[in-house]
């Protein structure tokens, strides 16, 4: 009894040491585990903070020199920053300019003037003199209301002639043969669309129940094609004009829409082709391969066309740098910071209309340069391994490095640009062109008869109006008139 007494002491023994020799094994994993969580949990704050951003945040990429100097001094690590007191509002000595003084109304608006005479003056006016007057104004709105535009061509035969053929005056020209709507019909349903952002079904329900015209959505949508169809000739003028400059900035968007039949949506492509300074123009493909190119550019195209991946794009990696500054505020403003004397360099060129030759020394002598130090930088960020490879950050020096051949083509080749350029057009950002997809959609008749059309074609500081098409379209006659109103 003993012996096994002391036999199963030993047993014991045994197994203790065993099971503390596993305790360090067992304690490292858990250690990994746990930083294993603490890194997924952080990617997935990223994107949770990256998709709050996109949703609520603010759309610009542009950021202050001001606002970078504070993402470069960043804060110490472990220290949170300290409590800094309220200052009192700086009151600027400098005497500021005077401010042009706009009228209460403004003045270019139709007057309807209403007098109002007191009933001691109505009763004898014979009585009084008038020694002045007092004037009040006030701003008032008249809705939009449904007209009826009745047509009555009077029929004549010469006095004297029997069986003469009468005379009747010829129809003016119309949008349609036959067809109920009006330019102007079909310009306020073009407009509530594509400017206002009303579906046509809405547009359905407010015409029935605020002017009691009943206008069915099918005959909307046939307008709408209709508009499309007579807007044809400007935006093939307004691509003939840019792809003669031989230059292309092409860049695609995904856009779901609603496949009939599918019972869900899809994915499709705006492709946006434009150039700096010039227009744009939109075409719709339900792919993003090079073939779609094939449907946009013509085969005689004899240019440079500069697209992401291609001829690449620094305005997409400025964007994922921006999207990860909220992981490393030093260093995605140390990269910004350059990024953005790039472009500030770029805006110089623009502004001197620099010709070939200075463009290129200027690029060699200063951008080229600073694209070796960010280049630099991006390898040691990268064999460094300091941010994990599905972190934003990580995305974004993958991505950088992806694209770096295809960023330095603008080095070689004086006419392309840096990266994208936001279109301007007579002071007013061109954000949105009218039909971007019914145009590759809708043929074309092969005559058009005269149309004057008032129509904004972008935003509301900047219209085009009076279009003028004159037939065959083969030998089209196009003129257009641009009038712009400032934005208040």
């Amino acid at each position: 009894m003993d012996n096994i007494g002391v036999a199963g002491d030993e047993n014991s023994l045994r197994i203790s040491r065993a099971s503390r020799s596993m305790i360090p094994d067992r304690e490292a994993q858990l250690l990994e585990r746990i930083a294993s969580l603490e890194g997924e949990n952080a990617l997935l704050r990223q994107k949770l903070d990256l998709v709050l951003r996109r949703m609520f945040g603010a759309k610009s990429e542009q950021l202050d020199a001001r606002q970078l100097e504070l993402l470069l001094e960043g804060t110490p690590p472990g220290k949170s920053p300290e409590p800094v007191a309220a200052e009192e509002p700086r009151r600027s000595k400098a005497p500021s300019s005077p401010r042009e003084k706009k009228p209460r109304l403004p003045e270019h608006l139709p007057v309807i003037e209403e007098v109002l005479i007191p009933e001691l003056v109505k009763t004898a006016p014979e009585q009084w003199r008038k020694i002045g007057e007092e004037i009040s104004e006030r701003l008032d709105y008249e809705p939009g209301r449904f007209l009826r535009l009745r047509t009555v061509r009077p029929k004549y035969v010469r006095r004297g002639e029997v069986g003469a053929v009468p005379v009747v005056a010829p129809l003016p020209a119309c949008l349609l043969e036959r067809s109920p709507v009006a330019s102007g019909l079909l310009a306020q349903i073009v407009v509530s669309k594509y400017c206002d952002h009303l579906p046509l079904y809405r547009q359905e329900s407010i015409y029935w129940n605020r002017h009691q015209v009943w206008l069915p959505r099918q005959n909307l949508a046939d307008w709408v094609l209709l508009a499309a169809d007579w807007l044809r000739p400007v935006y093939q003028e307004i691509k003939k004009g840019l792809l003669a400059r031989g230059y292309l900035q092409v860049d695609e968007t995904p856009i779901r829409y609603l496949a009939p039949g599918h019972g869900k949506t899809k994915l499709g492509y705006l492709w946006t082709s434009g150039a700096p300074n010039g227009g744009v123009f939109f075409h719709w493909e339900t792919g993003r391969g090079a073939a779609c190119l094939e449907n946009i550019i013509p085969a005689d195209f004899r240019g440079v066309i500069q697209c992401d991946g291609y001829a690449g794009c620094m305005a997409h990696v400025r964007r994922k740098f921006h999207e990860a500054r909220e992981q490393s505020p030093r260093v995605a403003g140390w990269i910004l910071k350059h990024i953005q004397n790039l472009y500030a360099l770029e805006a110089q060129l623009r502004s001197t209309r620099a010709g070939p030759a200075l463009r290129n020394a200027m690029r060699s002598s200063q951008s080229q340069p600073v694209l070796a130090r960010l280049h630099r930088a991006l390898i040691r960020l990268k064999t460094g391994r300091r941010f994990l490879p599905r972190s934003a950050m990580g995305k974004a020096i993958d991505y950088a490095l992806g694209q770096w051949s295809s960023l330095l083509v603008f080095l070689e080749e004086d006419r392309l640009e840096i990266g994208r350029v936001e279109n301007r057009r007579g002071g007013g950002r061109l954000r949105e062109l009218l039909f971007p997809a019914v145009f590759t959609k809708v043929p074309v008749p092969h005559s058009h008869p005269l149309l004057r059309f008032l129509f904004p074609l972008v935003e509301p500081d900047l219209q085009l109006y009076r279009i003028r098409l004159s037939s065959p379209i083969d030998k089209l006659s196009l003129s257009i008139g641009w009038h712009v109103q400032r934005a208040a």
